[in-house]
């Protein structure tokens, strides 16, 4: 039981933050994102771009649960959830050196995503 609640804790901790931000992106992005970021979200364009991202978030989520629940799925879901908090931490790591620091909200991101893409790996290398 508690191997079983270590194994998932990762993808568990990944889905809610994924949801949240998920959210945050698509639900209403005109009202959410200026509030939030130094930016307005003004154009139907736009908002199908952050609605878009919401639907790869969710499915990504999606995903990362189904293999929390079905555990012959684990490892592709823990393998996606690796590429994905990786990706996006090595994005926000190239950003930080062409770009310089971030706001605080993205400075948090980028420590989360490393440390859950690494997570996800020691779960691989321990669990597989």
């Amino acid at each position: 039981m508690l191997a079983s609640i270590s194994k998932n804790l990762h993808l568990t901790i990944s889905t809610i933050i994924i949801i949240v931000v998920a959210s945050a992106y698509g639900i209403c992005p005109s009202r959410i994102l200026p509030y939030l970021f130094d930016f307005t979200v003004s154009t139907t364009d736009l908002k199908q771009v952050f609605r878009a991202i919401m639907g790869l978030y969710l499915a990504m989520a999606g995903l990362w649960m189904y293999g929390i629940f079905y555990p012959n799925y684990w490892k592709t879901a823990t393998i996606s959830n690796v590429c994905f908090m990786g990706g996006l931490a090595f994005g926000r790591l190239i950003a930080l050196v062409v770009d310089g620091v971030p706001s605080i909200y993205f400075s948090v991101g980028v420590i989360l995503e490393m440390l859950l893409a690494c997570w996800g790996l020691y779960n691989l290398k321990r669990f597989v």
